[in-house]
């Protein structure tokens, strides 16, 4: 049990910068930031803004957003010291092994599954969404049987329902088809995403320069109509209100339903080691994206709900629809070309990470290492990783719920948040001479308010939420235990 608490030394991960089986480094700023955006923007924005505005938040759903980026903020100066510090792959999974030990690198590293695979298959369910109304513009279906997943959540009972369908189509066939394209190269998904980024930022601005010419103030009254908390420890609301299957309603509760939307910049550090000038173009690509996003986030949750009563908003497609419900058909149209688009992008960027984290953990002997740290000698790319992700992608956006998928992603990722404000405190302390060329400001402040914040969000999701991370994490330590502590590098070099 010993071995379990061993930290990986920061000189091994510099060693490992130099290895001659690195990935290539042939992304600069924007590209990087690009991938941020391109990983943030998307089905937070397209469809969960319609869920938190409906049954959470109201008109309130703005600062929803803001609560919701705050905490983001705080994490993402956390992620953005280290990975000038360490810019190699493996995100948290790598700052974990640093200062907290193997054990919580683990932990970390099997968390990240919940982010970045399982997020990947909740925004193919978005992508499904907007592409069957896409093409319901032009009258065409998708029969019933292949429409969507065979079981949804029923928020009122709390209990899963059947569909009446076999399985999602789109969703699996999107997932397939990025798989296809990121087994072929970094540079090539890089460019492929930064063109899809364009699009869909025009269409977001397109939305709030068209929209706010609809906006009808008294849409916003009341604004706060479930209240400005929803506060819960493990399903039981302690401040404000309760919704009628039990789960909390609020500000508070909606920040954490619509905390998805941010899942994304985090990804940027994850290409550290493909990044050209990682110490200064990760940080700077990290806050940039962020930034970015939660101003245009603000923007279209103010617009949408002022366009539409908030309890008329389309879950599935609120944001085209909401143009179809004040007549403007063509920007329907648009809206959801955009979010296709859009939507894409996310998928793109979730499924690009998830191999890395992969490579990062095969590379310490936590997974195979044949397998998992395989990189095609042509394509330099983790494309083994990769086919098992997206084979892995699709199989849970054919036949899990969206409702089930994304709050089982939130708690996933503000529970990595969390451990990485605390590796920032652990690190200041236990390496202070480390060379730092981006230092998060006001430490101990800001990683202390990440941690806050990030467990306030927690708190306020659903309780089923807390027994599938403890399944999850269950089903982690046991192979961690039965493969990855005994095939661990740390275990073949002196104490």
């Amino acid at each position: 049990m010993k071995n379990s608490f061993r930290k990986k030394p920061l000189s091994l991960l510099i060693e490992e910068m130099k290895s001659e089986h690195r990935l290539h480094r042939v992304l600069g700023p924007l590209a990087l930031t690009s991938l941020g955006v391109g990983a943030i923007i998307g089905t937070g924005i397209f469809v969960l803004i319609g869920v938190a505005a409906h049954d959470k938040a109201g008109p309130a759903v703005t600062l929803s957003f803001a609560l919701a980026g705050l905490a983001c903020v705080f994490a993402a100066l956390c992620y953005a010291e280290f990975a000038s510090m360490a810019p190699v792959a493996g995100s948290a999974y790598t700052y974990a092994y640093a200062t907290l030990g193997e054990l919580f690198a683990w932990i970390i590293g099997w968390d990240l599954i919940l982010e970045y695979a399982v997020a990947s298959a909740t925004v193919a369910h978005g992508w499904s969404h907007y592409f069957q109304d896409f093409i319901g513009i032009f009258g065409l279906h998708l029969p019933g049987i292949f429409s969507r997943a065979p079981l949804d959540f029923d928020p009122v009972t709390g209990s899963l329902v059947l569909t009446g369908s076999m399985f999602d189509l789109p969703a699996v066939v999107i997932a397939l088809a990025v798989t296809a394209v990121l087994v072929k190269g970094i540079r090539e998904s890089a460019g492929f995403n930064t063109g899809m980024v364009i699009v869909k930022v025009a269409i977001v601005l397109l939305v709030i320069a068209l929209g706010a010419m609809y906006v009808k103030p008294q849409n916003w009254q009341p604004f706060a109509p479930f209240g400005y908390s929803g506060l819960s420890v493990f399903g039981h609301t302690i401040l404000g209100e309760s919704g009628p299957g039990g789960a909390p309603v609020g500000v508070l509760a909606g920040a954490a339903m619509i905390f998805f939307a941010y899942i994304g910049f985090d990804s940027i550090s994850t290409h550290a080691e493909e990044a050209r000038n990682p110490e200064r173009d990760v940080p700077i690509a990290i806050i940039a994206s962020l930034i970015i996003c939660t101003v245009l986030y603000i923007a279209v949750a103010a617009v949408i709900t002022g366009m539409v009563p908030y309890r008329q908003l389309n879950i599935d497609a609120p944001v085209s629809n909401a143009f179809k419900q004040v007549g403007l058909g063509w920007a329907q149209f648009l809206v959801s070309l955009g979010a296709i688009t859009g939507i894409t992008s996310v998928l793109l960027v979730m499924m690009l990470s998830q191999p890395r984290i992969f490579l990062a953990m095969a590379r310490d002997g936590l997974l195979p290492k044949e397998f998992f740290g395989a990189v095609h000698p042509k394509f330099r790319t983790p494309w083994k990783a990769t086919i098992l992700t997206g084979i892995f992608v699709a199989t849970l956006g054919a036949f899990l719920p969206l409702r089930l998928l994304a709050e089982l992603v939130n708690i996933g990722t503000l529970f990595a948040f969390v451990v990485v404000c605390a590796a920032v405190l652990i690190m200041r302390r236990t390496n202070p001479e480390a060379e730092r060329p981006f230092r998060a400001p006001f430490v101990p402040f800001v990683p202390i308010a990440g941690i806050l914040t990030c467990l306030v969000l927690m708190f306020s999701l659903p309780a089923e939420n807390w027994w599938r991370l403890i399944v999850w994490l269950v089903i982690g330590f046991g192979i961690y235990f039965f493969y990855g502590r005994h095939h661990s590098i740390l275990n073949q070099r002196p104490d």
